[in-house]
């Protein structure tokens, strides 16, 4: 397949559509050669500068003069707008710049860290994962792998983290479905949005009342109420909605997307079993080799910047094609291949630099503890539908596994 190039003024437009299951847009492999910084034109109809290749697209992460508040990109029904200005809720720290981007993560970062993770939350992973395999050996022989494990586990650990009622799971997590849905208009997106506002408010005020202290949200409302607190409500609100849709969707997504890779990948999958110790390296080279945030991330020049013998004017959005990055011969040999003896130093799966995700551990702790639990629990796992029918999220945020069809 070719690369796309330039007609007259016409821009070529970001690859998207996916040839295989498990990679990305084909197109991505020759930009990287030819055309690693390459001005597209975006899902949304918005244009910018479009980053395919490792270390470049680090720069860009840790470059001081390219700004973390950003417009949407990935949004197709061409409703771009500046992030925050419009939105239905403030994205807080993820879309600030330093120094005000390190106050907020400073509040929540302890929590985070791998050693209280690790400490405090790694007892209950082991035993909700072992809960939820008890509960599958017990039950039908052919199941729904998302519905059964990879979404209840991230959903169970962010509401013992926020303090969230778990009962709450299919209303919070529905609201999230619809809000990352790039296919959706957006007033169906910003419903979602505004469900998970209306829900964290009347937690936040259920809180107070009781003076409950059993998670995060609790205590960003100390923070909030301290003589000394610079935090507002509606700033606390935006940081509990940040936390509760993006703590629960990018780590089942990668659950479901790392267990169908094992599944069609049987030396891999057998590798994990036999040797256990390799499920920190494995959860690492399957972070890398899926990367599901499929459209990328993106920075807005703050003044004229040099990338890779580019010019990125002042005003001008870049953005950092991850999966492609992440897939680069120039950091990875045989990138296309999950190898789990590989020795990672770094991979862009979770961005790069002062904003790089903040949960990153504890979806590490449970990827770990659910894929080897899993395969060596069910060894006869399969899936119970030929691979070309496993229905595909192909226009959410994140790239993900709808519905995983396998029996035991």
């Amino acid at each position: 397949m070719t690369s796309p190039a330039h007609t007259g003024d016409a821009l070529p437009s970001m690859p998207v559509a996916r040839t295989a299951l498990l990679d990305p847009p084909a197109e991505y492999t020759a930009l990287r050669e030819d055309q690693p910084i390459l001005k597209v034109r975006f899902p949304n109809g918005t244009s910018g500068w479009l980053v395919t290749r490792f270390e470049e697209g680090s720069e860009v992460f840790g470059h001081p003069k390219l700004s973390a508040r950003r417009p949407r990109h990935d949004t197709p029904e061409g409703e771009a707008s500046e992030a925050g200005e419009d939105a239905p809720f403030n994205p807080t720290f993820v879309m600030m710049d330093e120094p005000d981007h390190s106050q907020y993560r400073r509040l929540l970062s302890g929590r985070f860290t791998p050693k209280s993770v690790a400490q405090k939350l790694q007892p209950y992973i082991d035993r909700i994962v072992d809960e939820h395999l008890d509960a599958i050996e017990a039950g039908p022989a052919t199941f729904d792998l998302i519905q059964a494990l990879a979404l209840p586990i991230p959903c169970l650990v962010i509401c013992e983290l926020l303090g969230v009622p778990y009962a709450d799971r299919d209303g919070f997590h529905e609201a999230t479905e619809q809000l990352m849905d790039m296919s959706r208009p957006r007033a169906e997106r910003d419903a979602g949005a505004h469900w998970l506002i209306d829900y964290i408010t009347k937690l936040v005020a259920e809180k107070r009342r009781t003076k409950v202290q059993d998670g995060i949200l609790s205590e960003l409302i100390g923070h909030a109420d301290a003589e000394d607190g610079f935090l507002t409500d509606d700033e606390v609100i935006g940081m509990g909605v940040l936390l509760l849709f993006a703590g629960h969707d990018t780590t089942a997504s990668m659950l479901g997307l790392s267990s169908l890779t094992l599944l069609t990948h049987p030396e891999q999958r057998a590798d994990l079993v036999e040797h256990p110790e390799k499920a920190g390296p494995a959860v690492e080279e399957l972070l890398r080799y899926l990367t599901i945030v499929q459209f990328g991330l993106g920075r807005v020049a703050l003044e004229d910047v040099e990338i890779g013998g580019r010019t990125i004017r002042a005003g001008e959005l870049v953005v950092v094609a991850m999966p492609a990055a992440n897939r680069d011969p120039r950091i990875f040999t045989d990138p296309d291949i999950p190898d789990f003896d590989r020795k990672i130093t770094r991979h862009l799966a979770f961005g790069y630099g002062v904003h790089q995700c903040l949960g990153q551990n504890v979806a590490r702790a449970e990827l770990k503890t659910v894929l080897p639990r899993l395969f060596t629990r069910f060894p006869d796992l399969r899936l119970a539908v030929p691979v070309d029918e496993v229905p595909m999220d192909v226009l959410g945020t994140n790239y993900a596994v709808k519905k995983l069809m396998v029996t035991r």
